[in-house]
């Protein structure tokens, strides 16, 4: 039985421009057939259990021609699979959409198209430029710079003129002089404003505003290079006033967060609310340890403690995952007083209707078990955490005569799905910021990047243990003042980006 193919159109780069349908989509897929424009933060998105295909479409470079994508898409559907093919753009504006849908169409395969916001629209908008304007233009044409006959496309310069609308050339940089040459040709005043918009949507997006007579020179002094779109029209003289993209807090920056895939959204969200670019690259996983006699003996005798301590909002999550499986509820925790490691794992806890007792000053596993051992007073303590934990909490609870019990609830995993679309930005020096949110996540990383030069990339650490693990690797380390995501994002917000960014 044949699968089906859906079409979707990624947007132009940033990630919060997928539409609703087309991240459902992704999170349903088999199979990810893929192109170069398709953002990172929206490749990111891909299910770690989805088979990637990379056909590298950019401009007139093909990793793979058009006729064995058609088959690729074919074959795979017909293997039973569903199948997205994740397009720049939309697929249907100059994005070949309709001839891949051919042969699917002629051998009976089922398909859906999931349109996307082209960039267009979206690349002028982010640089300030609507492309209609009452007091300028009602009119908006959009032209490709090039055709699959010829490597530059036919256009009628003279009637585009007369049409005295905003008009935006894609994938015509490298025929800007023939472009601008032809307007001219056709009438169009000389200074008539114009831009070219590099990697719009994106935090690297750079503008160049000027006219048809000297866009060309400008562009080339610029060193302007492909992704990149034209615009032609009024409209452009009015990015100097509505500029916003690069003015948010975290404009201009793509950060790299490496938390677990079930703790990434909130951190990449708020990150993305002050104008971040965020590739997601988990490069940890946490999986409840299997037939876990050490806590099915601890919930037997729950009355033997006093206090319950929860070292990570995993923790909290895997806990009650087991609490249900075993049929039990928070009532069997009456008289029990908790503590947590930090404002994370509370809140955490507080998702579950449940306030704490205890919080240390500084968030971590010391400072959580000298609190402890003042606070427990002789009374017996049950730790629910990783399985390799830092000996710090119980050396704390041992100098103060604390009995315990240290009962793992997870293990930690070294797992990075994605590690090999982000490798190459690193290398390029396309990633501002790397943020770490413990050593789990610093060894994690590494281990999935390999033999890559450390010493040229900035992390931002959310503590001093986390400091201490990148500081092994030669990283450029700066430390949030306080072991949370709130200070690890007031660090952000005051950092620029670095002269030299990058790897």
């Amino acid at each position: 039985m044949n699968g089906k193919v859906i079409l979707v159109g990624a947007g132009p780069g940033d990630s919060g421009l997928l539409t609703l349908r087309g991240r459902a989509a992704l999170e349903a897929a088999d199979v990810v057939v893929y192109d170069a424009l398709v953002g990172q933060g929206v490749l990111a998105m891909i299910p770690p259990n989805a088979r990637r295909i990379n056909v590298g479409k950019r401009s007139s470079n093909h990793l793979v021609p058009q006729h064995e994508i058609n088959q690729i898409l074919l074959h795979e559907a017909q293997e039973g699979n569903n199948v997205v093919r994740l397009k720049g753009g939309d697929p249907f504006l100059f994005g070949r959409g309709g001839e891949e849908l051919e042969l699917l169409a002629e051998h009976g395969v089922d398909f859906e198209v999931v349109p996307g916001i082209t960039s267009a629209i979206a690349v002028p908008a982010y640089a300030g430029i609507p492309v209609t304007h009452r007091d300028f233009t009602s009119s908006l044409h959009i032209i490709t710079g090039h055709t699959k006959a010829k490597a530059e496309a036919q256009i009628d310069y003279p009637s585009l003129v007369k049409l005295n609308g905003t008009l935006v050339f894609l994938m015509g940089i490298s025929a800007m002089p023939t472009i601008m040459e032809g307007l001219l040709a056709g009438g169009i005043d000389p200074d008539m404003p114009a831009a070219v918009l590099e990697r719009g949507t994106t935090a690297h997006q750079r503008r160049v505003v000027s006219t048809v007579k000297n866009l060309v020179e400008d562009a080339c002094a610029a060193g302007i290079k492909t992704p990149a779109i034209i615009v032609v029209g009024r409209v452009c003289a009015l990015a100097g006033q509505f500029h916003w993209a690069e003015d948010r807090p975290l404009g201009g920056l793509r950060i790299l967060i490496t938390r677990p895939r079930e703790l990434m959204s909130a951190f990449a969200g708020r990150l993305r609310a002050l104008g971040a670019e965020v590739v997601e690259l988990p490069s940890i996983a946490t999986q409840a340890i299997p037939d876990n006699t050490a806590l099915t003996g601890a919930f037997s005798c729950l009355d033997r403690y006093q206090w319950l301590t929860f070292t990570s909002p995993s923790g909290v999550r895997i806990f009650f995952e087991e609490l249900r499986r075993m049929r039990r509820d928070v009532r069997c925790l009456a008289g029990l007083k908790l503590a947590a490691i930090g404002p994370s794992t509370a809140r955490a806890l507080e998702e579950h209707g449940l306030q704490i007792d205890l919080m240390p000053e500084r968030y971590d596993a010391a400072h959580l078990g000298g609190a402890l051992g003042v606070a427990a007073n002789g009374a017996r303590v049950l730790i629910l955490r990783a399985k390799i934990g830092s000996p710090e909490l119980t050396r704390a609870l041992e100098r103060a005569g604390v009995g315990y019990d240290d009962v793992p609830l997870y293990e930690t995993v070294y797992a990075c799905a994605n590690a090999e679309l982000v490798k190459d930005q690193l290398e390029q020096g396309e990633v501002d910021y790397v943020a770490f949110t413990s050593a789990s996540t610093v060894k994690g990383f590494v281990g999935a990047m390999g033999d890559l030069d450390y010493s040229k990339l900035n992390a931002v650490c959310i503590g001093e243990q986390t400091a201490a693990e990148a500081q092994q690797y030669g990283m450029k380390i700066v430390t949030a003042q306080s072991a949370t995501i709130d200070s690890m994002i007031d660090c952000l917000t005051g950092l620029s980006r670095p002269k030299e960014g990058g790897v």
